[in-house]
């Protein structure tokens, strides 16, 4: 029997959403999930917007991984996956304030308000490095 187009998405992406659970990222799966945790995520949290793109997979999970290794980081680490958790992704989404939709993307948020925004056009043509740096000034401004 042929595998489901669902059951193939969430095999190809498992691999994507390991990255970062693997670097000590939270999945948040669904809206409730996401309200639970950005609520009660006292100081700041990293939110990353997940993506299946070329530059998710590149620069931006690279990057956000080798930047929460700097000596300031978040305290917490939250992930969504744009295009597959879509409700989930939709909620913490209305936590970024004004910013549009993006993935990747990722924000920072300091007792629940947005304080700092990576976008894709941000990520995008970009050196990691960049990303890190861009990260680690966030993180030395907003969680020391």
């Amino acid at each position: 029997m042929a595998m489901s187009y669902e059951e193939y998405m969430r095999q190809v992406v498992q691999p994507m959403r390991d990255e970062l659970t693997s670097a000590g990222f939270k999945e948040l799966r669904t809206p409730e999930e996401v309200e639970e945790a950005l609520e009660n995520a006292k100081g700041t949290a990293l939110v990353f917007v997940n993506s299946v793109c070329g530059c998710a997979a590149g620069l931006a999970r690279p990057a956000a991984r080798e930047a929460i290794k700097h000596s300031v980081a978040p305290d917490h680490l939250f992930t969504v996956f744009a295009g597959q958790d879509k409700e989930a992704t939709a909620k913490a989404r209305t936590y970024f304030g004004d910013y549009p939709p993006s993935s990747p993307s990722v924000a920072l948020l300091k007792d629940g308000e947005i304080v700092f925004m990576l976008e894709r056009h941000q990520i995008e043509y970009h050196e990691p490095e960049d990303i890190v740096k861009a990260l680690t000034e966030a993180f030395d401004r907003y969680c020391g």
